[in-house]
């Protein structure tokens, strides 16, 4: 079946997601490999991408953590530049799809407070059709549980989906369940890829 709507994953497909090189640029590789060790921030976001209270779950990460208390509040204080820079290909082409009358569906492992902070700092996040939210979801990729959300809520077959993220396992998830999926290793194999499913003509390039 053709494909119907085109789904885009957000960290590290529309901006990129690596928190450690923030923390190098302010304390150092070296203190931020020992924060990092002893604190576990991935998994504290986690909790935020599953739907707690962002500024708690931060604040309340800084406090049992005194001795990084200060760098660990940035997290909440200063996520927009965590979560940067934006990668312009990527939003350029989902644009491109747009425009060509593709819907455009995000889906993303973010929080609901951290949703709206990345909207207003990167306004491309305001371009989709639809917006699906770990944080209000209750449910995090790759369970599979978030993939039925989508298909319920959308209407669509799912193999009628393409969908883009950059970690296998999310992407195994989605395939499981008939999605058609794309490993997102860089704008240009994406943009090869919706080519190739007839959804960006050659004209439309990154």
């Amino acid at each position: 079946m053709a494909i119907q709507a085109v789904i885009f994953d957000i960290g590290n497909v529309l901006l990129r997601w690596q928190p450690e090189l923030y923390y190098d640029a302010l304390i150092g590789e070296a203190r931020r490999r020992e924060m990092f060790a002893e604190v576990d921030l991935h998994g504290m976001n986690e909790r935020i991408d599953a739907g707690e209270d962002f500024r708690a779950v931060v604040y309340g990460t800084a406090a049992a953590h005194p001795r990084w208390a200060e760098q660990i509040r940035h997290w909440h204080d200063r996520w927009p530049e965590l979560a940067a820079p934006e990668i312009p290909e990527s939003g350029e082409t989902l644009r491109e799809l747009r425009s060509n009358g593709v819907p455009v569906f995000a889906l993303s492992n973010i929080g609901e407070a951290t949703m709206a902070l990345a909207e207003a700092a990167y306004p491309v996040l305001k371009d989709f059709d639809r917006r699906y939210v770990s944080g209000l979801m209750g449910v995090t990729k790759p369970d599979p549980r978030i993939y039925e959300m989508v298909e319920a809520d959308c209407g669509l077959a799912p193999e009628t989906l393409l969908f883009t993220d950059d970690r296998a396992d999310n992407i195994a998830a989605a395939a499981a369940r008939g999605w058609q999926t794309h490993l997102f290793e860089g704008p240009e194999g994406w943009a090869a890829c919706l080519r190739a499913h007839g959804l960006l003509s050659e004209g439309d390039d990154t």
